[in-house]
């Protein structure tokens, strides 16, 4: 039986690599900690002898301010904080829209640019060439003034079947909320967790014989059918709010306005068009033998692309998609250029009332580093996920 050696004892001398490194950077700590200190007790004290009031103490005062568009109720009388929340609601809900419409969009495109038809491979270089090189802030203004100016008025709005779509914006209708639909979205969540189990017992079986099963259309079919099982369980509640064409505004229902439908597609189209170049490039960088390889088993050009090429592809398209989704998140600032009330918006307008500068920017600052790690975070738990496991 060898012997095991003995422990190793920690070294304390400055000879040690390991204990200098551990000294140098809690020096690098230390000096960032006082220059932080430091600007933030000089700010501090320059404010004072000049007489601006600092501290988030206002945030519980009323704010004095309607917004044009928040959903959920928000009145002139709520506090700053309340606003805030808006506003932040506002942003989340542009954001995580646009990444999920980008990512369909650009996959798509990425992958017509592979298509063996002439005509989607230009449409999609034209689209992908067109669109990125033209700034995203000249898109938002195009698109806002296609809604505002192009569109007709509220009385005569274009009728497509229950929508309505006018200067406006897009009304439709929405269902009357009863007990029976919490029962519709038990039965999705079951769906789609029994669709997961599904596709995990599909791949396996892939695997194990060749055999090749749907990927997509069952566990859509599943989900949609537990979802409706849920319905008809709750009752199936079939009433609807429909929108109505009043004398000066469309009354009733849901909308979605000018500005939000400007925003929303303006950061979809540009950023999609960086999204194709991704998904391209990663389509590119797996070997042709693997597409050849795939076409020998007797797979269709689509089931190689989706079992084959793209699974291999996602090792280099998550990081650089990543940096994507950050820059639509962040890009959405742009929208007070426009008046979408996002959080970007509403910290001007506080801030013009309050004169609370640094304290309404540290609020900007921290939304937008908190969405901006929260997406890199599930983004990296995915890459991880996706990742070529070596055996």
């Amino acid at each position: 039986m060898t012997p095991k050696p003995p422990p190793r004892k920690k070294n304390w001398s400055w000879r040690s690599q390991a204990f200098r490194g551990l000294i140098y950077q809690l020096l690098a700590i230390g000096l960032i900690v006082a220059a932080v200190w430091f600007l933030a007790h000089n700010t501090l004290l320059n404010m004072k002898i000049r007489g601006i009031q600092s501290g988030f103490d206002f945030l519980s005062g009323p704010a004095g301010f309607d917004i044009g568009e928040s959903l959920y109720p928000f009145d002139s009388s709520q506090p700053y904080w309340q606003a805030f929340l808006v506003g932040l609601s506002n942003t989340l809900r542009v954001a995580i829209l646009g990444i999920i419409l980008t990512t369909i969009l650009g996959t798509l495109l990425g992958v017509g640019r592979f298509s063996r038809n002439a005509l989607v491979r230009g449409l999609c270089y034209a689209y992908v060439e067109f669109f990125r090189n033209v700034p995203v802030l000249l898109q938002l203004l195009m698109w806002y003034l296609l809604f505002t100016e192009a569109l007709p008025a509220t009385s005569d709005a274009w009728t497509l079947g229950p929508l309505f779509l006018s200067k406006g914006g897009l009304s439709f209708p929405i269902p009357v909320w009863a007990s029976g639909h919490l029962w519709s979205i038990v039965g999705l969540l079951l769906g789609i967790f029994l669709a997961v189990i599904y596709r995990r017992w599909a791949f396996r079986q892939f695997e194990a014989t060749g055999q090749l099963r749907s990927m997509f259309w069952t566990p859509v079919a599943i989900c949609l059918l537990s979802a409706v099982l849920g319905w008809l369980a709750g009752g199936a509640p079939s009433a609807f709010d429909s929108p109505i064409k009043g004398e000066f505004a469309i009354e009733k229902g849901g909308s979605l306005t000018p500005e939000f439908l400007s925003v929303l597609l303006g950061l979809t189209i540009y950023t999609a068009s960086f999204v194709a170049e991704v998904v391209r490039s990663g389509i590119q960088s797996v070997a042709r033998g693997q597409s050849e390889a795939a076409a020998a088993l007797g797979l269709s050009p689509g089931q190689s692309m989706r079992l084959v090429t793209l699974p291999q592809a996602l090792r280099v398209i998550i990081p650089p998609m990543t940096n994507q989704f950050l820059n639509l998140t962040k890009n959405s600032s742009l929208a007070v250029a426009i008046g979408y009330p996002d959080i970007v918006s509403i910290t001007n307008t506080a801030l013009n009332q309050t004169g609370r500068a640094v304290e309404c920017i540290a609020i900007v600052m921290l939304v937008y580093l908190t969405t901006s790690l929260t997406t890199s975070l599930l983004m990296n738990w995915y890459n991880s996920r996706a990742a070529i496991k070596e055996r």
